[in-house]
């Protein structure tokens, strides 16, 4: 049975989020955090991404390229997370997007503990495209040792074996059907909200005036989507994309005389114009539908939607 929480420990952590964006990892997470994040009515975490219901009160601690950032920004302490909050004023719906909850056992009863009657907002992508989309992330940041993507799936199970953060699950991130089982276990479907990755391509407007209905703010609200955020890719010129990515003496000088804003964007500008996506192999992609087949048909039967293009060849 689910440990609950008392009037008096809930009266001690009053300012929580009332909803969360849950995942999954490369379908749109970020998007959704950036274009509600500009709803007057809405608080997002200055932090996107916490993992606070996902690794509660443990010692985050992974051993792959680069694992050392899930290590510095992961809050595991309740009144850490709270913090998030402290700037919350007369918003309306208060919200974080964090893809390793969708991913994460823990997360859906941590988050049933905690915020019993949250809503959660899940967007998922073709796991097949989602992997893949995953590599080349990695790839962009320098981190991927593998410039093959078979290679990279070949290796995932030691790279679980030896610690690896939860990133690095290109395959096993994409079971969508048992992830989303775990909450409806839990959640009355009525708390639960499932957007596919193609409504944000194909409809974005109307996908998020239908989460603002979902979260009960004015749904009349149009975001500013000029931008897509977190785009993955391989860096067309390695040159442009060390620029913008790592620190340097010009970056140092122009900081002061420049709003963060501003420079956010043009980062965001310079560093998703100078990426390019190599496609998938073929044989990758045959690969990875025969071992997501069985798990695509249970998600479509538990969000009742057509998921059949996903297992096209």
């Amino acid at each position: 049975m689910l440990s609950s929480v008392s009037p008096n420990q809930m009266r001690k952590f009053a300012t929580m989020p009332n909803f969360l964006i849950v995942g999954a990892a490369k379908s749109g997470t970020t998007a959704l955090h950036e274009y509600l994040q500009q709803h007057p009515q809405v608080y997002m975490t200055p932090s996107k991404e916490t993992n606070f219901f996902a690794f509660e009160g443990e010692v985050v601690d992974f051993n792959g390229p680069g694992d050392d950032g899930i290590q510095s920004f992961s809050l595991t302490a309740l009144e850490t997370y709270q913090g998030e909050f402290k700037q919350v004023t007369n918003e309306l719906a208060l919200g974080e997007a964090c893809p390793s909850y969708l991913y994460f056992p823990k997360a859906a009863k941590t988050i049933k503990k905690y915020i019993p009657d949250s809503r959660l907002i899940v967007i998922l992508r073709n796991p097949v495209e989602r992997a893949y989309a995953n590599f080349l992330h990695l790839v962009r940041d320098n981190r991927e040792p593998h410039n093959d993507f078979m290679l990279a799936l070949k290796d995932e199970a030691n790279r679980i074996k030896n610690n690896w953060e939860w990133f690095w699950h290109y395959i096993q991130v994409g079971y969508y059907g048992e992830q989303l089982q775990r909450y409806y276990e839990i959640f009355s479907p009525s708390q639960i909200k499932v957007c596919l990755y193609e409504d944000l391509q194909e409809k974005p407007v109307e996908l998020i005036q239908d989460i603002c209905r979902f979260v009960k703010i004015d749904d009349t609200f149009v975001p500013n989507m000029a931008l897509r955020p977190n785009q993955s890719g391989v860096p067309k010129n390695k040159a442009i994309h060390s620029f913008v990515t790592k620190p340097n003496l010009l970056k140092n000088l122009l900081k002061p005389l420049l709003s963060e804003r501003f420079r956010h964007n043009i980062k965001n500008q310079l560093k998703y114009q100078n990426l390019e996506k190599p496609p998938m192999s073929k044989k990758a992609k045959q690969y990875l539908i025969n071992l997501y087949r069985e798990d695509i048909i249970k998600c479509q039967d538990l969000i009742n939607r057509d998921l059949s293009p996903w297992l096209e060849k």
